[in-house]
């Protein structure tokens, strides 16, 4: 079931389905297309989960390869840009798609470090078309336990 935005009716209409196309109209332009397009580019799903010790960010790049992945940190900016590349060969005149859903074409994603970000430390691993980019945490950002003793 889809969560729909509630808009009051306070005109009556003679054409409910003209008003109705009307409340979702607005909506229209906060949705990505449905038209999938082969030459779009397109954006990886990513995760990115904290740790007591680290940052952990990964990236869904399904079909890709390591070497189709590339990742730059300039200025506490990550960068992780790549290329999908259309699997169709030449000569292929004669095939025709009826559903055409999967994303080809270049992408890119950038994330503003935190300053407790050890740069010097970051690793990345691919395995599955999974990307995972582990950030430690400076000594100096890391959270501790503080104890208290008595005034007395």
């Amino acid at each position: 079931m889809a969560i729909m935005r509630y808009t009051p009716r306070r005109i009556f209409s003679p054409w409910p389905e003209f008003t109705g196309f009307a409340n979702r109209l607005p909506r229209l332009f906060d949705e990505p297309w449905n038209t999938p397009e082969p030459t779009r580019s397109w954006f990886p799903a990513v995760n990115v989960e904290e740790e007591p010790d680290e940052l952990i960010l990964t990236a869904e790049l399904p079909g890709l390869a390591e070497e189709d992945v590339h990742l730059e940190i300039e200025n506490n900016i990550l960068t992780i840009r790549g290329e999908k590349r259309e699997e169709r060969e030449e000569g292929d005149d004669k095939r025709r798609f009826h559903v055409w859903e999967r994303r080809y074409g270049s992408f890119q994603r950038a994330f503003t470090l935190p300053k407790s970000v050890a740069v010097d430390g970051v690793r990345a691993d691919f395995d599955n078309g999974i990307l995972t980019v582990r950030m430690p945490k400076a000594t100096e950002a890391r959270s501790r336990t503080i104890e208290i003793k008595g005034g007395k």
